[in-house]
């Protein structure tokens, strides 16, 4: 059952679980008490916690208590719809100092600030900027392109080289497939893709220039680079350095990796790409992908003109010339 969580969310869950100690110690619960808990005893630790954290990190918390209590066989008494209006409420008591700055959005023309401060033919700042760009245009999380530690590279479930191929449409557009042989949501894999594009930040020659200069082993990790020890997984910690020094170097405000992929969602739909591609594209379940919007009227302006473009467009495709 350990392997039905991804090692990410088991180690925020641990975080929860160490509060949830903490706070039973402190009100000297026994340990008998804590598992199965009660739910007036989680209702009482999640309403000690309201107005000091934010509502997400309570989810974290109570539900890393839930996968305790699933793991070691334990009755989960607590019920869903209270955990739910708990955390409402915990939403309207979270302190401005708990609430995280929205994550600024990567785009091409700040790509292309980054690469000029990234020394390319150095092995690292090569593997970095090829990470970067394809990681960009696949609208891929940064977590399934790189390695959480040195030591924690697994080609049954890292990208390597052998998971690269190449594919055409029908009219001959090309483009770069990438298989991730384990994802969060998938045991089995899924595929991302990109295509070349116009300018620095063509992931298709940033990936060759990688290749050139790091060859990576067919079956090593993708974004290895060359170390005076041998060739070195990149890890998000080393990355993510590597992009902070780039763009303090360039005067530009710290960036998340999550910003990647908020940016690249963005970057599709102001190209006018349609929703329902972009959600295929991004590989989401939902609707989630809609928080990204944070430039609504720029991205829906093509659709509320009193002649549409888009429309002109798909007309001209379906309806045969006089």
């Amino acid at each position: 059952m350990s392997r039905a969580w991804a090692e990410g969310t088991l180690e925020t869950y641990a975080s929860g679980l160490l509060a949830w100690h903490v706070f039973c110690d402190s009100k000297f619960i026994p340990e008998e008490q804590r598992a199965p808990a009660s739910p007036v005893l989680v209702a009482t630790f999640l309403a000690s916690m309201a107005s000091l954290f934010s509502n997400k990190t309570l989810h974290n918390y109570v539900y890393g208590i839930c996968a305790w209590h699933i793991l070691h066989g334990a009755m989960w008494a607590m019920n869903e719809d209270e955990i739910k209006t708990m955390l409402m409420a915990a939403e309207k008591l979270t302190p401005a100092t708990s609430k995280r700055k929205k994550r600024n959005p990567f785009t091409p023309a700040l790509i292309t600030t980054i690469r000029q401060h990234l020394a390319l033919d150095s092995p690292l700042d090569a593997a970095v900027f090829a990470c970067l760009t394809t990681c960009f245009y696949a609208t891929a999380p940064l977590g399934e392109f790189t390695v959480r530690r040195l030591d924690a590279f697994d080609p049954a479930r890292h990208v390597t080289p052998a998971n690269l191929s190449a594919s055409h449409s029908r009219e001959g557009d090309a483009v770069t497939v990438l298989h991730i042989p384990v994802t969060k949501t998938s045991a089995q894999g899924e595929d991302v893709y990109w295509a070349s594009q116009h300018g620095l930040t063509n992931p298709v020659t940033a990936l060759e220039h990688h290749m050139q200069v790091n060859n990576p082993p067919l079956n090593g990790h993708l974004f290895v680079y060359r170390h005076s020890k041998g060739h070195r997984p990149l890890t998000k910690t080393k990355f993510l350095e590597r992009i902070s020094l780039a763009t303090r170097a360039a005067g530009l405000e710290p960036l998340q990796g999550h910003g990647i992929r908020i940016g690249a969602t963005l970057e599709y739909l102001l190209r006018g790409v349609p929703f329902d591609i972009i959600k295929a594209k991004g590989r989401w379940s939902s609707d989630a992908f809609l928080i990204y919007l944070t430039r609504h009227a720029q991205v829906l302006a093509p659709y509320m003109q009193a002649m549409p473009r888009l429309h002109d467009a798909f007309t001209h495709l379906v309806v045969p010339p006089v």
